[in-house]
This record gives structure tokens, sequence and C-alpha cells, in this order.
């Protein structure tokens, strides 16, 4: 299930990328920054899934909060000629780091753990 939703995302996205208006140079720090907090919302995300507490309010109300947080930040900075912004990107870049590294030893563990049960298997 969750992989058409992802697939009809791509499918979306590229639509959308195709026929959107090319975003100004002023703005593009502002999706830049944007993006990096979604994705840090969707590995957030993904890592609670796969520890099993996921809930889909705290997902939602983070994917946004983070995207408009840190566009404000960028704003602010902007505003007072301080690259604030930098420090978001510090914080839900290190965060992507650390939820990427618990799938990452979620899916090895699953993975080694099926090589072994067919090694075990294969002994009898």
């Amino acid at each position: 299930m969750i992989f058409i939703a992802i697939l009809i995302g791509c499918i979306i996205g590229v639509l959308a990328g195709m026929n959107a208006p090319i975003i100004p140079y002023s703005m593009s720090g502002y999706l830049a920054i944007s993006i990096i907090a979604a994705l840090d919302s969707v590995f957030g995300g993904i890592t609670s899934v796969l520890k099993g507490n996921f809930d889909l309010k705290i997902f939602v109300s983070g994917f946004f909060g983070n995207a408009i947080l840190s566009i404000l930040l960028t704003y602010l900075g902007e505003k007072l000629n301080v690259d604030i912004y930098l420090a978001a990107i510090i914080v839900f870049v290190g965060r992507m780091f650390t939820n990427l590294a618990i799938i990452r030893r979620y899916y090895l563990d699953k993975w080694t753990g099926k090589k072994e049960e067919n090694v075990s298997d294969e002994k009898k």
C-alpha cells in the first residue's frame, strides 16, 4: 500500500515539475530549506513506521511545522542579514542522517537475519 502511495506521489511530482513555473532565484533559498525540512519529516516517518509507533497526526504536524519554521527562520535571517537558516540545515540534515542510519540498520539486520536462517535451514 505504501509503495502505491510513493509511486503516485512520484508521478504527481514529475507532472507538477514539468508544468510548474521556474522558481525565481530570490525564492530558491526558501524552497531548498523547506525541501530539507520535508525530507527530514519523511525519514522520521519511515523510522517511526519501522519502530512501530507511527502516528499520522504527529507526522503531518511535524511535516508542515518543520517546513514553516524553517521558512520563517530563512526569512528572519534574510531581514537581519544573518544566515540563520544554516542552523536549521544543520539540525535537519543531522536528524536525516540519524534516521537514515536507523533505517539502514533495520534492513541490514533483517537481511542478515534471513541470511542466517537460510544457512541454518540448509544444515538440517
